[in-house]
């Protein structure tokens, strides 16, 4: 009989660490294991800003389509690019000078001409009027021009050509009242009155030039009075416009004008409170002038021949390009030069009263023999072509051959206004009349609107 076999287990710790120890262990290493779990747990929650959790993908069948409302986006308006640049014209300038002078397409100033209705709004050049341009590297994208008080030119490209446009901007016209008292001069007196020299200037020439002689009959004490319009653009002063109502007193004679214009348009004009025109057939003097240099006189020393020489007319002393017009209607009898008078134009007005105007630096464009004009029309420009010493007129009036003195030869009337005009006339005057008694201190103000 074979001996039992006997299997033993001897088991020993490997630590020598007593049980107590060994027990510590497992129970620290316990403990620990969640711990370590939570902080894996809180890192894989914290996802970094830039990650967007991923959606299921949307169906578009499941979208209400009908729900939704159409999205309309604006076109984009095209921005002018390049350089801005404002050109102030200057005398004697044209747009082919202008546009050399920046460096600007000669191609594109034609294409632009050629639109149709812009050629004469752009040639019609004035010195001080402004042109903005809009370009870049010598191509032109657009320009702009006033081209009246209420309307802008606007001339843009659009593809391979251009586009013109006109953007209206009325202007507000509001009535103001002035007056004054001349102790030296009638324009110190305006001046400090706020009116205008070019304002002034009307009431000379146009208004009481017939009945007053402004170079040599004022004098201290003379006072006048005024009721005239003043422009507005955006609430802006702009100007000027038209006198419509004046008085003057002049070594104690008073005179009064009122402007009207019928309602048919067929009567327009300045007339007395009794409805006589306040016009005569010829003007006294047809210019704006600086002074009188030199009289109507049959003995005069010639100041370059240095003769005893009748000086038949009288010399208006004015800057050279001075407009000078017709003195009364007319026609042209004689266009051209005439020894010393240099550039003369000569009008036959009928009744044997013909003027002569000498000394012209040009004439008007277009004027030639035969040519009917009207009493103001533009006829030449003052300069001192001939036997002139400076820029001045030298201006005749004749009768039947015989010179007269311009300055003191009685003129006709201009006719008064009909009797059917009557009632307006006065409906309309007596309104301005009662604006005019207001105006009386030397001082500008504005009237309440009624």
């Amino acid at each position: 009989m074979r001996p039992e076999s006997k299997i033993s287990f001897d088991y020993k710790s490997r630590s020598t660490q007593p049980a107590t120890a060994h027990h510590a262990k497992w129970f620290a290493s316990g403990l620990a294991l969640p711990l370590i779990a939570a902080v894996i747990a809180f890192s894989l929650s914290r996802k970094p800003p830039d990650e967007t959790p991923q959606l299921p993908p949307l169906e578009v069948a499941d979208l209400p389509t009908a729900a939704l409302p159409p999205l309309e986006i604006e076109p984009l308006q095209p921005q002018p690019s390049g350089e801005t640049t404002q050109y102030v014209v200057r005398p004697n300038d044209t747009l082919d000078r202008i546009f050399r002078q920046l460096g600007l397409s000669l191609n594109d100033l034609s294409n632009i001409r050629s639109v149709e209705g812009v050629r004469g709004k752009l040639d019609s050049l004035r010195p001080g009027d402004k042109i903005t341009l809009q370009h870049d590297a010598g191509s032109v994208s657009s320009l702009s021009r006033r081209v009246s008080e209420t309307e802008i030119l606007t001339v843009a490209r659009d593809g391979e050509r251009f586009k013109a446009t006109v953007e209206s901007t009325p202007i507000e016209i509001k009535q103001t009242r002035a007056s004054g008292v001349i102790n030296s001069s009638l324009f110190v007196a305006a001046r400090a009155a706020g009116v205008s020299p070019e304002l002034i200037m009307h009431l000379a020439n146009d208004i009481f030039g017939w009945k007053i002689d402004f170079a040599l009959e004022i004098q201290p004490g003379d006072r006048f009075e005024l009721v005239y319009e003043q422009k507005y653009r955006e609430g802006e002063y702009i100007g000027d416009g038209r006198i419509l109502a004046a008085g003057f007193v002049n070594a104690g004679t008073s005179f009064r004008a009122v402007y009207f214009e019928s309602s048919d348009g067929k009567i327009g004009g300045y007339f007395a409170p009794d409805g006589r025109s306040m016009r005569r057939q010829f003007l006294r003097a047809p210019l704006d002038f600086t002074r009188i240099s030199s009289n109507f006189d049959p003995r005069r020393r010639h100041p370059i021949l240095n003769t005893i020489r009748a000086h038949k007319g009288v010399d208006y002393a004015a800057p050279a390009g001075t407009i000078i017009k017709a003195a009364g209607d007319g026609r042209v009898g004689f266009v051209g030069t005439q020894g010393g008078y240099g550039r003369v134009v000569i009008l036959e007005h009928g009744g044997g009263i013909s003027t002569l105007y000498g000394h012209m630096s040009r004439f008007a464009k277009g004027l030639r023999n035969g040519q009917r004009v009207n009493q103001g029309e533009t006829i030449g420009y003052v300069g001192s072509t001939g036997a002139a010493t400076g820029p001045h007129l030298h201006y005749e009036y004749r009768v039947n051959g015989v010179h007269k003195n311009p300055r003191t030869v009685p003129l006709p009337n201009a006719a008064p206004i009909p009797i059917t005009y009557m009632p307006e006339f006065q409906a309309r005057s007596g309104t301005l009349l009662t604006e005019l008694d207001r105006a009386e201190s030397p001082s500008v103000a504005a009237i309440p609107d009624t």
